[in-house]
């Protein structure tokens, strides 16, 4: 039987990486996940108890393709009370996860073909997603003077119909400003370019809070998670703010592809949204695990890095070390039990001279996992 050709995307590495490191805690190896960007924390207790409530009395079927209505108002409250932003519940869009939504919204706007741009280093399956969809990914190389986030100059002369930004970035962690955003905005809508905003990692930062594109314009598809500040990774709820006029081409496919976000995860993430306290009793982890990595990444000889304002990762320039961080994370597996990223994920450029820290774990695992990269390049 054939293969189409669209559907042979590269590999997620850090997937393949978290794989290999279950096959060594399956061998009885003690294993410090530095790899994936995942949050140590289950779901907040209220998310937990209201599904729990809800279970008992609710047969949890399908609900409208859009979202639960309940839900949607509850993520438009929340732009008034990060933004100051008055948003239309109607425009939000619960999907499965963020992937649902770049699902959805790169096929809500472009046709076979197209090219869509994005920084690098970043997110790796924006590129595999676009290439399923048989659009063109176009990478735009950015600079550590620029914090790995693009610049209009950047874009000069490259022919794109849409361009991806994220603040706070993965693998970078680096946030754009509120005039640096509306910079890359205000070029897209001169040039009659889509304007798609990862910001999946907002609530995630450690100084001022994350800009949303919706501050600037509403011209822009938006896109966040429960994932990530509400730590509920594996239970699938995202959600997209789309202009008003692509509501309903949007929600046709919707109906189509997913039919809807799981129900028992909108229960929960709807919950989520009050677990205020719990949420950023988290963050102050998180804070205090950067603290803790700034200081002993260097220690460890990881020196060259971008301090992140945001997300849970550190990206570090290990060229001194190795030009291939696929095999470099490797040893660093077997020898020091540590898991961490090839930079070849979000960079198939330059990424063989880079890799990514995450500190979404526990603090001890932070402390352990510093501990023995030290060792490690010690010896």
């Amino acid at each position: 039987m054939d293969r189409s050709s669209r559907g042979q995307v590269d590999p997620f590495i850090v997937m393949d990486m978290v794989a290999e490191a279950a096959a060594l805690e399956a061998a009885g190896r003690s294993i410090i996940h530095m790899e994936v960007g995942q949050p140590s924390t289950p779901a907040p207790k209220g998310a937990i108890a209201a599904l729990s409530a809800q279970m008992g009395r609710d047969a949890l079927g399908y609900s409208v393709s859009l979202g639960l209505p309940a839900l949607r108002q509850g993520i438009a409250a929340l732009y008034k009370r990060w933004y100051g932003v008055d948003l239309n519940p109607d425009r939000v869009v619960v999907t499965s996860g963020s992937s649902g939504a770049f699902l959805l919204a790169f096929t809500a706007l472009f046709d076979a073909g197209d090219r869509v741009a994005m920084g690098e280093p970043g997110y790796p399956s924006y590129r595999q997603i676009l290439k399923a969809l048989s659009l063109q990914p176009v990478g735009i190389p950015t600079s550590l003077e620029n914090r790995f986030q693009p610049v209009p100059s950047d874009l000069d002369g490259i022919a794109m119909k849409g361009l991806i930004v994220a603040s706070p970035g993965n693998p970078s962690g680096t946030m754009l400003s509120k005039q640096a955003l509306a910079d890359l905005m205000h070029y897209a809508d001169q040039r009659g370019i889509s304007f798609v905003s990862d910001e999946i990692y907002h609530g995630l930062h450690y100084g001022e809070r994350a800009h949303s594109a919706l501050e600037i314009s509403d011209n822009a598809y938006v896109i966040n998670s429960f994932s990530k500040y509400f730590s509920m990774t594996g239970w699938r709820v995202g959600w997209m703010v789309v202009p008003e006029d692509h509501i309903r081409t949007v929600e046709r496919l919707a109906q189509n592809m997913f039919i809807c976000a799981p129900h028992a995860g909108q229960v929960a993430a709807l919950a989520a949204l009050d677990c205020i306290d719990e949420l950023e009793a988290n963050r102050v982890v998180y804070a205090e695990n950067r603290r803790l990595m700034l200081e002993g990444l260097p220690k460890a000889g990881f020196d060259k890095i971008a301090p992140p304002d945001g997300a849970f990762y550190i990206y570090a320039d290990v060229s001194e070390m190795t030009s291939d961080s696929l095999a470099f994370a490797k040893d660093i597996l077997h020898k020091a039990g540590v898991a961490v990223t090839p930079g070849l994920d979000f960079d198939p450029k330059r990424g063989g001279s880079w890799l990514r820290f995450s500190y979404a774990r526990a603090t001890a695992d932070i402390v352990e996992g510093l501990s023995r990269l030290a060792a490690y390049r010690a010896g």
